[in-house]
């Protein structure tokens, strides 16, 4: 199938399910218009979150990757009047980019955005008590995806969702690419999560708008 079916399918179904807002529009047009990387989520990647959240019933989510904000107003969306939305973002240029996504979105109350390399900001959520966390996607640089999978374990809770953005590679990671930080971080993650005994998780492959990639989905057990 050629990348233009994906494209078209996934367009289709967008349209139908996940039609585009005001808010989620405008996040990616400011977010394109900064110079940020045009790797959000496709729209109805951000649905699933949406849907995920809401199934879970978070009340307390952390987003690790905030980029421009787009998945983070569809993940905010999700909770309740009284819900909190930590992201952590690296980059103080994106995170200020979505700080005014966020905020144009009516969220601002809800989400707080926090700049900073996470490996030092997570040990922060732990002293504060911040957690535990109901929901926690990982969408930020892959080489430390085991890093953040081990942090994201200690800030939830049994019953908690896990979910690790991009973990198919285009394919690659079925192979070992000692050349590739990214490959490698995401098979010592999967590999992390596939020996964990708290964690009972699941990985699949997507194609679509975004390319050939897939998510891992990892529930809390103990």
């Amino acid at each position: 199938m050629a990348n233009t079916q994906w494209n078209d399918v996934d367009d289709y179904l967008t349209g139908l399910l996940a039609p585009p807002d005001e808010a989620l529009t405008a996040a990616l047009a400011a977010s394109a218009a900064a110079g940020l990387p045009e790797i959000a989520v496709a729209p109805n990647q951000g649905k699933l979150l949406h849907l995920l959240a809401a199934t879970q019933g978070a009340r307390n989510i952390l987003e690790i990757g905030t980029l421009g904000g787009y998945s983070t107003i569809w993940l905010a969306r999700a909770l309740p009047a009284d819900g909190r939305l930590v992201t952590l973002e690296y980059d103080p240029a994106h995170a200020d980019v979505a700080r005014a996504n966020i905020a144009r979105a009516g969220l601002e109350k809800a989400v707080e955005v926090r700049t900073g390399a996470a490996l030092d900001t997570l040990p922060l959520l732990e002293a504060e008590g911040a957690g535990p966390f109901d929901l926690v996607f990982v969408d930020a640089d892959k080489v430390n995806n085991p890093h953040y999978v081990r942090w994201a374990l200690k800030l939830t809770r049994p019953g908690s969702l896990i979910v690790v953005d991009n973990v198919v590679r285009n394919g690659r990671v079925a192979t070992d690419h000692p050349d590739d930080p990214g490959i490698t971080g995401t098979r010592e993650m999967l590999e992390l999560v596939a020996r964990e005994p708290r964690l009972d998780a699941t990985a699949f492959q997507t194609v679509g708008s975004k390319g050939y990639d897939g998510l891992l989905l990892a529930r809390v057990i103990g």
